[in-house]
């Protein structure tokens, strides 16, 4: 897997087209909706990132701890070198619980929890259909979320983070 990911691999290469050749993989979760496991998640834009060790750095914050993982709160403008890859490992239709993005509200900054549902109104609503095999790019601080699936099927996708920045203050990305 980890091949796939670097530059030059099938996926790190549509990592590397939006973000050059530095781009690399700093964290990758996914994800398993079934008829068992079926959830929504509220509209949300992703804050934190994975981090190797603790290290107080100005503008970073607060911490917390993910699956066992360190996790911190970046300034904003870390983000903007950043992109999401979704890989879908199954199809996903729009009654199977499709990823929905606010097409656009990833250049509003970081978005505060009260302003979310203006911002996606203003914003408007696309959901990312998706066959088996479909990669998905978009900037990783997009306002998204998911319904739960009206007709749950399996919908399993890889989520990954890349960029082609490094931290500051020493810390260090947790590399996937």
């Amino acid at each position: 897997m980890r091949s796939l990911l670097q530059p030059d691999g099938t996926i790190g290469t549509i990592a590397s087209a939006a973000l050059g050749a530095a781009a690399r993989p700093v964290r990758a979760v996914l994800f398993d909706k079934s008829a068992a496991t079926n959830w929504a998640l509220g509209w949300h834009q992703d804050r934190t990132v994975c981090v190797r060790e603790r290290i107080d750095v100005a503008g970073f914050g607060p911490w917390t701890i993910k699956s066992g993982l360190k996790h911190v709160e970046p300034p904003i403008d870390l983000f903007g070198g950043m992109v999401t890859l979704r890989i879908h490992l199954d199809p996903v239709d729009a009654e199977n619980a499709p990823l929905l993005i606010a097409p656009g509200s990833h250049r509003t900054g970081r978005v505060p929890v009260e302003a979310i549902a203006a911002t996606v109104r203003h914003h408007g609503v696309s959901a990312c259909l998706a066959e088996a095999g479909d990669v998905w790019l978009y900037a990783t601080p997009i306002l998204h979320a998911s319904d739960a699936a009206v007709r749950p099927r399996r919908r399993r996708a890889l989520q990954v983070d890349f960029t082609a920045r490094s931290l500051p203050g020493g810390l260090e990305w947790l590399s996937v």
